[in-house]
């Protein structure tokens, strides 16, 4: 009888992982946004398969259950699977560069005319819009606060907007001082994200109103990555900073300044150790304790994409169209593949597979046969 019910748990937790590894819901995997899972891809990786749209791939994709989501700039909405095969496609008003969230059988982006659109995840059938005054480049993030689902999702506007998931009626909105770029990161009933006005945000889902705010001083492009009570993001001036949530403080700065070259991409991170790139070519892996330097390794061109952690590797796009792997602790180049075409997006992992989007319209798909 032991003997069976080990068995059992055994299936169910291998059913459980292989499922969490299924999905890659949103930007950086997770709402923390740290994009890392614990599993890492076969060595031998190759192209398996692409899926071509008619204009540049900025978003990132999203993944869920072999199905790929992503919007283009020709302003199409895709869904296809993991071999490139057309599922659906929807037509929005203007270009796409938000990526995707995935949520109770929904689809939901910005576009770049101010809208928030919401999809049935089946066929992708318009559910509601919603809309704001001006661009959306980041993607959205969500919570349940008292039997309700609320979307944040931030806009050209100034404006953090509070969505309700079920209806796309707006619930409260949040003005900041400047252009907000970057996804917001869940943290506890908040969401945290930094602005163009150089501040780092934290606001409460419930109300729409601030708990802090914590100056950080200049442009902040990207998104932050969140570690139980600590914020991880760079700044337009190339400073990386660490930020006690809770406290409301900046724990410790990394500044080299001879290169003020901007953090466009945002951090990955798994234990201690945190990786993203900077424009100055150089890929940064930091100690998340105290902000130390542990590597650092000079890629091919400026590096917007942000990286992805799988296990021991890390994996980072660059501006010439290099997809590089290294290994998590050491900085080791590991592999190398040459799509040619600039990489802004930022890969999804789901399925032993890596899918990033190019300049060139295309979205790639690697893995092993």
């Amino acid at each position: 009888m032991r003997r069976k019910i080990y068995l059992l748990l055994s299936i169910l937790c291998f059913s459980v992982l292989a499922s969490a590894q299924s999905e890659w819901p949103i930007f950086r995997g997770n709402q923390e946004l740290t994009a890392s899972i614990k599993a890492d891809l076969s060595p031998d990786l190759k192209l398996l398969a692409s899926f071509q749209t008619e204009d540049e791939i900025k978003a990132s994709p999203v993944v869920k259950d072999g199905i790929v989501f992503c919007g283009s700039t020709d302003g199409w909405f895709y869904a296809f699977n993991l071999k490139g095969e057309l599922k659906w496609k929807f037509q929005a008003e203007n270009g796409i560069e938000a990526p995707a969230v995935l949520l109770d059988g929904k689809v939901i982006f910005g576009c770049l005319d101010g809208q928030l659109i919401c999809l049935d995840e089946k066929d992708g059938a318009l559910l509601w819009k919603y809309e704001t005054e001006n661009q959306i480049v980041g993607s959205a993030n969500w919570k349940v606060i008292d039997e309700k689902t609320v979307l944040a999702v931030g806009s050209y506007d100034y404006f953090l907007h509070g969505v309700n998931l079920a209806d796309g009626k707006g619930l409260w909105k949040y003005e900041s001082n400047n252009f907000i770029n970057g996804a917001p990161s869940l943290y506890k009933n908040t969401v945290v994200f930094g602005g163009c006005d150089g501040l780092l945000h934290i606001v409460d889902l419930a109300v729409g109103k601030a708990e802090k705010t914590i100056e950080l001083s200049t442009y902040v492009a990207s998104s932050p990555a969140i570690v139980e009570n600590i914020a991880y993001v760079g700044d337009y001036d190339g400073r990386f900073f660490a930020v006690d949530l809770q406290a409301g403080k900046v724990l410790w700065t990394y500044d080299n300044p001879e290169k003020d070259l901007p953090f466009i991409a945002s951090p990955a991170i798994s234990g201690d150790l945190i990786v993203l790139g900077n424009e100055d070519r150089q890929l940064y892996a930091f100690n998340r304790k105290d902000g130390t330097l542990v590597w650092t390794k000079r890629l091919s061109n400026r590096i917007d994409s942000s990286s992805a952690i799988a296990g021991n590797s890390v994996f980072t796009a660059t501006m010439d169209g290099m997809l590089y792997r290294h290994d998590l602790k050491s900085g080791e180049e590991l592999w190398t593949y040459e799509i040619g075409s600039r990489i802004s997006g930022s890969p999804a992992i789901s399925d032993g597979k890596l899918i990033i989007g190019a300049s060139d319209g295309r979205i790639y798909i690697f893995g092993t046969d």
